[in-house]
């Protein structure tokens, strides 16, 4: 088949990255599958044209309202994969929900990252309980994806040699909303009073590269890491500096917390498993 994947594909945002997973995905099963920037488009008629014109088969969307209501009237069969925007946002608006119910009605599947993002759209669209499927998203890390941690301690001038260094990263290259600078200034205090700990700002990463993760407590890290088992959740600045120092003077639940995470990801985030759920879900779009 030919398929149109339809996301907001602003470099480095997980939109993007989980675009080129999904298209990789069904180019091994023999389709092709073609990228387009939803932030290109403005009316489901610009999306009709183009699918009526490159002769496309069926089409996929990510995010319901962003994606999806680009799919509207669209006369080639379509799924959709949720994104959290979608159950913990735009639901909250009822011009944006009225769209979303109607896409999701034409829609012949859906695709929930999460149980909890799964049971959020359910409860609003029960009719569409039956259609979601959820389904992690993947994680596949090789060697060259590993951190060059000499490299990078040099290239911030953090001096080698002088004692223990305890290095934070904040995975970045995200959209305003995610706040790459909300640690900063607690951080910065944190710093002056023991210059052994460092910020740093970094491109994508994974639980899966054996390093404890602290992440803020909203409901899209919620649903993927247990408190004090698969990792540490922060409400406030404040709270992750204390987060980290009884994680700095605790090896023995850094341990356990990177074992955990390592086991969870293994088990839930096969990307394996999610390549056979795309695969298998497009045949339902023949």
């Amino acid at each position: 088949m030919r398929l149109l994947l339809l996301a907001c594909l602003r470099a480095q945002t997980g939109n993007a990255t989980t675009a080129a997973r999904i298209r990789n995905h069904l180019h091994a099963a023999g389709h092709i599958c073609v990228l387009k920037d939803a932030f290109m488009y403005e009316s489901p008629a610009e999306i009709a044209h183009l699918t009526s014109s490159d002769k496309f088969d069926a089409a996929l969307a990510i995010h319901l309202y962003k994606g999806g209501r680009l799919l509207q009237g669209s006369r080639i069969p379509f799924g959709i994969i949720f994104g959290g925007t979608d159950v913990n946002e735009d639901i909250k608006c009822k011009e944006k929900r009225q769209v979303m119910g109607a896409v999701l009605e034409r829609a012949r599947f859906a695709v929930a990252f999460t149980v909890e993002m799964k049971e959020l759209a359910a409860a609003e669209w029960p009719d569409a309980r039956k259609k979601i499927y959820v389904q992690s998203q993947g994680i596949k890390t090789t060697p060259s994806e590993t951190f060059d941690w000499y490299t990078f301690l040099q290239n911030a001038a953090i001096p080698a040699g002088s004692g223990p260094v305890h290095l934070f990263l904040l995975v970045c290259g995200l959209r305003r909303v995610k706040d790459p600078l909300y640690l900063v200034e607690a951080f910065s205090e944190w710093h002056r009073k023991d210059p052994s700990v460092h910020l740093g700002i970094i491109g994508p990463a994974a639980m899966d590269l054996e390093v404890p993760v602290l992440a803020r407590n909203i409901p899209g890290n919620a649903a993927i890491i247990k408190h004090r088992e698969t990792g540490l959740l922060f409400s406030t600045p404040q709270e992750f500096v204390v987060l980290s120092k009884s994680l700095m003077n605790d090896p023995v639940l850094e341990k356990e917390i990177v074992t955990r995470a390592k086991e969870y990801v293994e088990q839930h985030h096969s990307w394996e498993g999610e390549r056979k759920t795309y695969q298998s879900l497009v045949q339902r779009l023949q």
